[in-house]
């Protein structure tokens, strides 16, 4: 897997409300949460950019929520707590990267900013 530096500097997005797909149209390659659908290419960008900002906003969230498990994980007070490696391993990345997140996952838990903290504003 790809390797993303965790990062916070940025302000947490709102995602875009995803529009579930039916099985159906999900099996069908060319579907694509009815953007083929879409003629008017001001509306296709809209959505395009809608659907693209939700998904970002998604995947920073689960790598927050990787993140604060890999730091359980490694918890030293745990019994049964992995190494690095060991993490690494389970998550398909580089122990480097186990690490990183490991920290990151720390921090997000010292202060309070995971992925169920509520932003005020």
């Amino acid at each position: 897997m790809a390797e993303q530096a965790p990062r916070r500097e940025q302000p947490r997005l709102r995602p875009a409300p995803l529009l579930f797909e039916p099985a159906a149209a999900a099996s069908d390659p060319e579907h694509f949460f009815d953007l083929e659908s879409l003629e008017d290419p001001r509306a296709l960008l809209e959505r395009a950019t809608e659907l693209t900002l939700a998904f970002r906003a998604a995947a920073d969230r689960a790598t927050e929520f990787q993140a604060m498990a890999a730091a359980q994980l490694a918890d030293p007070r745990r019994f049964d707590r992995l190494t690095a490696a060991d993490i690494a391993e389970r998550a398909e990345w580089t122990e480097d990267y186990a690490k990183k997140m490991v920290e990151f996952g720390r921090d997000l838990m010292r202060s309070g900013e995971g992925p169920g903290h509520v932003d005020p504003a």
